[in-house]
């Protein structure tokens, strides 16, 4: 299943997040030539040594609020590649903070990364697509908050609206070229570093998941390897929902009796 992913050039930014890292390994797994970029230029070289990555493939860090950074990017890859075949937009932040403390600067920063950048990668990595006349595939990483609201998230769930609106703009002015594009919401993964959640807020969080638990490498890696693959290839401007139906509402039962029979 998804053979035809083997030889596929794959770009997946935030490369050494959780999900991130689930999304490398899978496509390393799958026989991709991988592109994998982070700002952290120490765990990203790092993880390309566990992968043991091919001579093709190569990381290289970058900093997804400067535009001057992605262009770098962008210009190895056409320069090593040609052009891509699939731009994973993985890369996200999702700080903490009520809107009335929120400065200015970390709204400009959520903003940056998680809506900015992956604008500025699919124009430039499609733009390589059409010239070389590859169908592609741009699978942007969103998230439920993106239809649920949360307190001091809000800007977070802002972000990711805007990005699937982009999904859905990018998809539909790319599809005359055969490059597809959609979004992948995951599953609650817990463990960022960059955006670190208590231990209170994790177990609150599992609890209130239908299916009972967190994402796993598994549930993402699947779902991710359908919409790279030609599996999904008459599939655009779609938003993939795999989060064990966290986003559909609260497990919360607001009277006495807690459970049905």
């Amino acid at each position: 299943m998804f053979q035809d992913i083997k030889g596929k050039r794959a770009v997946v930014t935030g490369a050494c997040g959780v999900i991130g890292r689930w999304i490398a390994e899978t496509l390393h797994q799958a026989g991709a030539t991988l592109c994998l970029t982070d700002a952290r230029e120490a765990e990203l070289k790092a993880l390309g040594n566990s992968l043991g990555l091919s001579s093709e493939s190569f990381t290289m860090a970058a900093d997804l609020t400067e535009e001057a950074s992605i262009r770098r990017l962008t210009d190895e890859v056409g320069t090593r590649w040609g052009a891509a075949d699939i731009l994973v937009n993985n890369a996200g932040i999702y700080p903490s903070a009520f809107l009335l403390d929120t400065p200015t600067e970390e709204f400009d920063r959520i903003f940056a990364i998680n809506l900015r950048a992956p604008f500025i990668l699919t124009r430039e990595l499609a733009t390589q697509m059409v010239r070389k006349g590859v169908k592609g595939s741009v699978i942007n990483i969103s998230s439920g908050a993106s239809r649920k609201m949360r307190r001091t998230a809000c800007i977070y769930s802002t972000s990711k609206t805007a990005l699937d609106r982009l999904t859905k703009g990018f998809g539909v002015e790319l599809a005359e070229y055969g490059i597809r594009v959609n979004a992948l919401e995951p599953g609650f993964a817990a463990g960022s570093t960059v955006s670190a959640l208590t231990d209170a807020h994790i177990q609150n969080t599992i609890a209130q998941i239908p299916l009972g638990r967190p994402s796993s490498r598994e549930d993402v890696g699947n779902a991710l390897l359908y919409l790279a693959s030609d599996a999904s290839a008459y599939v655009t401007g779609a938003t993939l929902t795999v989060d064990g139906g966290n986003s559909i509402g609260s497990l919360a039962v607001h009277q006495d009796k807690k459970h049905a029979l």
